[in-house]
């Protein structure tokens, strides 16, 4: 038999495994991905006790099917039913912020704070906001949104040296990248960013509106300005179902 994929990216034989035998959600779960095909953005799933009887299957069945199309972003929870989900948002790994990252993909960007404090900088994060240990360092605390869905959470650190008047003449739904450029005339030269997979804390969670138990990709990034100066440190979390992430790879010379 000649297996040809009709979706580039697909799983190898959609994830048979080679002897066959098909576990019965995973049955289920290839069903109900033709389903969300055909209904579409928005479009309502049957009830589990419909799905059930349709498929001849258990409910237990039906809801561990839907758990891991939750999970990988098919579908989302809307009151007390269940919809398809709309794509997932790219985020490119580039000096671009979060802002126009959303932006480039029509969705509208947005930011609630959290908070923000300042404190004396501690001796490990010294080098990275380039400040010495002691020295008063900004921590701003944003939930970010996308056509105001909530889809991560981010934490900036910055040295008051270099934004003095960061809780006075900063609007914290806005770009902190356009605010360092177009109103202090610091411009970012480069980054080093780190990727992981981890599970929200329960204050996480909360603030991002999911279950603890979703993934979530972590990225770690310090940047520097143009000159090579350390500029700021930034924790973001993202909704590993609501986010992917893009880059460009080149030769190098």
């Amino acid at each position: 038999m000649n297996y040809q994929h009709t979706n580039p990216g697909a799983p190898v034989r959609s994830g048979i495994p080679e002897h066959g035998r098909v576990p019965k959600y995973y049955a289920v779960k290839a069903k109900l991905t033709l389903m969300v095909d055909e209904l579409g953005e928005g479009g309502l799933l049957p009830t589990e006790r419909d799905l059930a009887v349709r498929y001849e299957v258990s409910r237990e069945t039906v809801r561990q099917a839907l758990r891991e199309l939750l999970l990988e972003g098919r579908l989302r929870r809307q009151g007390r039913g269940t919809v398809v989900a709309g794509p997932k948002l790219e985020q490119p790994l580039s000096l671009a912020s979060y802002t126009e990252g959303v932006r480039r993909q029509g969705r509208r960007p947005g930011r609630s704070l959290i908070s923000l404090d300042r404190f004396p900088c501690p001796e490990a994060l010294a080098p990275e906001v380039g400040a010495e240990r002691g020295e008063p360092v900004w921590h701003m605390e944003r939930v970010l949104l996308a056509d105001d869905e909530r889809v991560g959470l981010e934490s900036t650190y910055v040295s008051e040296a270099r934004a003095p008047h960061l809780d006075t003449d900063f609007d914290p739904d806005s770009s902190f990248y356009s605010y360092l450029h177009d109103r202090l005339g610091i411009s970012f030269g480069a980054a080093d960013e780190r990727i992981e997979t981890v599970l929200a804390t329960p204050r996480e969670a909360l603030l991002i509106g999911t279950p603890p138990a979703l993934p979530m990709l972590l990225l770690h990034r310090v940047s520097r300005d143009t000159a090579g100066r350390p500029l700021e440190r930034v924790r973001t979390l993202y909704r590993g179902d609501r986010f992917s992430f893009t880059a460009h790879l080149g030769e190098q010379g």
